[in-house]
């Protein structure tokens, strides 16, 4: 599906979804405690920070990859 090769699409989409399950899921859950909370909520900011990023230079290379294989084939 193409509208998903866009990073910052497939990131929002996360992003969306992360911030719903935490918005229903933490506050129900007493057991953890804020500290454990503010970890868990952080560390997916981490990752899809990360995810992003990688998915930016994903990206990035498969145009270049592209750019070069049309550059070769009209020479």
């Amino acid at each position: 599906m193409r509208l998903f090769r866009n990073p910052n699409i497939t990131i929002a989409l996360l992003a969306i979804y992360t911030v719903i399950v935490y918005a229903y899921l933490l506050p129900r859950n007493n057991e953890m405690t804020i500290n454990e909370k503010i970890i868990t909520v952080g560390t997916s900011c981490a990752v899809l920070g990360i995810l992003w990023y990688l998915l930016r230079k994903r990206d990035k290379l498969r145009r270049e990859r592209e750019e070069d294989m049309r550059n070769k084939k009209n020479q």
